[in-house]
């Protein structure tokens, strides 16, 4: 009698189970050779019995019907079939002659009503056991989801911990997390721009090698990093520690939503482009290069415009006076800090009152969550409005927190926005004898917004914007 030597593991990871094969394996050759049996063909598969439709396995009971073989040599009525599928084909083979002998090292079987009655719970066994572990599992990741814990494998800048069964932050790659989000904040760059700069920093995945640019709109866009996490369509408020705050990933979504929209990404060759706006139309002020100089000009998308060309060197002059003509004396800007620091330390009452109003509002928000667990529960709402409304609240849950954090670190002062004017107030004849056209253009974003290019010939602005020698149409355009 011919047999088919069949050995299976459940996975097809490479990495996975291959002792569990060599095992089998060897063990079937060794009772092969003991009992007499004579192999034609030996047979692997690295798939899950659990559902039907393994392509080895279906092969092989083709192969069995057309009387290539008769018998099938296995492990365990387990590694043949987990599934009521496969079982009855087996059973079925069986009942129709073209299967005489399955041979077991571990389990007993022969062609007769008990022997089939006990295969059959053999497999039922088998599926028991699959369906119990499926069971368990899914329990398990319920119990995990109630005590606020991920259940997966954590996103780059956090680690699993196996001994502890938790999920910290990685102190090697947060950093680098929080500088890609902050770098992208900006707006300056796009995706595959902060994606170059990442595997120039050495960040890299878990598996050591560099994250692929189709995974960084993902990274960006996850909300694990400020302390949530989503698990089959539905966010989560997460156990482990936020590596960014709430303000920082809601400007990065901002920026990503721009981009989608096909915002322009500025080259870095020109610094002051998609900075201005024309003052005449309204429409973006554009760059190009000619004889070694960049020229500045309206991009006239919004019709025909009078503003002419302004050459790089002197946009940024004109910057570098705004500057200088806007910064108070440093006398002056010393004393205001003075001033703001003694009304912060008098403040710590308004500060505590503070707090207490963002709790009591937590507090609120954790009652109407657990009230819409109970009407999705009643079967008032559907699961997408619950899913939707949840992360609503989950959301600005996040955001009391952190206010609340920064409040208890002294961040949440109202006179901190002031100190930190003052402060860039302060270095701002520092950044006006800066050369670095960067520097100027990312000090006028923290100082204003919607900032306007005017054509110096105008004679309202009394020479105020540039010098009319200044401005004009480049020879030759």
């Amino acid at each position: 009698m011919k047999y088919f030597l069949y050995a299976r593991k459940s996975t097809d990871d490479e990495s996975h189970q291959i002792r569990s094969i060599d095992a089998q394996l060897s063990e079937l050759r060794q009772f092969a050779d003991k009992e007499g049996l004579f192999v034609v063909r030996e047979l692997i598969e690295a798939q899950t019995a659990r559902e039907p439709g393994r392509p080895v396995f279906n092969a092989m009971m083709d192969d069995i019907e057309a009387g290539l073989a008769s018998g099938v040599i296995a492990w365990h009525p387990d590694r043949l079939a987990r599934n009521s599928v496969d079982g009855g084909r087996i059973i079925y083979a069986i009942d129709t002659g073209n299967l005489h002998a399955l041979k077991f090292p571990t389990f007993w079987f022969e062609d007769t009503p008990q022997g089939k009655f006990m295969l059959q719970i053999s497999f039922g066994q088998s599926k028991y056991y699959v369906d119990n572990l499926s069971e368990n599992v899914r329990r398990g990741i319920r119990e995990k989801l109630r005590r606020h814990e991920f259940p997966g494998w954590a996103p780059v800048g956090y680690l699993n911990d196996p001994r502890r069964k938790t999920i910290v932050i990685d102190e090697v790659k947060a950093p680098l997390i929080r500088k890609i989000f902050k770098t992208f904040a900006n707006g300056d760059i796009g995706v595959s721009g902060i994606h170059s700069l990442a595997r120039r920093w050495g960040l890299t995945g878990h598996s050591g090698r560099p994250i692929a640019l189709s995974r960084f709109v993902f990274l960006l866009s996850n909300p694990f990093y400020i302390g949530l996490f989503r698990y089959k369509g539905e966010t989560h408020e997460g156990k482990h520690s936020p590596i960014i705050s709430r303000e920082l990933f809601d400007r990065v979504q901002v920026v990503l939503k721009k981009r989608k929209r096909g915002t322009y990404k500025p080259k870095k060759e020109f610094p002051f482009r998609n900075f201005l706006l024309c003052a005449h139309c309204g429409g973006a002020i554009t760059a190009e290069r000619q004889k070694g100089h960049h020229y500045y000009r309206c991009s006239k998308r919004k019709g025909p415009c009078t503003l002419g060309y302004v050459r790089e060197e002197a946009l940024a002059q004109y910057l570098r006076d705004s500057i200088a003509r806007l910064s108070p004396p440093e006398s002056l800007i010393d004393a205001m800090m003075h001033e703001a620091k003694r009304e912060m330390h008098d403040g710590h009452s308004t500060i505590s009152a503070l707090q207490e109003s963002h709790r009591t509002s937590l507090s609120k928000l954790d009652e109407r969550l657990a009230r819409l667990l109970d009407v999705y529960l009643d079967g008032s709402v559907s699961q997408e409005e619950y899913v939707s409304r949840k992360q609503d609240f989950l959301v600005e849950q996040s955001r009391l927190k952190d206010k609340i954090k920064h409040l208890e670190e002294g961040q949440g002062s109202p006179f901190e926005p002031m100190l930190d004017f003052l402060f860039v107030a302060k270095q701002a004849r520092t950044e006006a004898e800066s050369g670095d056209p960067g520097v100027l253009r990312d000090f006028h974003r923290r100082i204003g917004s919607n900032l306007r290019l005017c054509d110096p010939r105008d004679a309202s602005l009394n020479g105020r914007i540039l010098d009319s020698g200044e401005v004009g149409r480049p020879e030759r355009m």
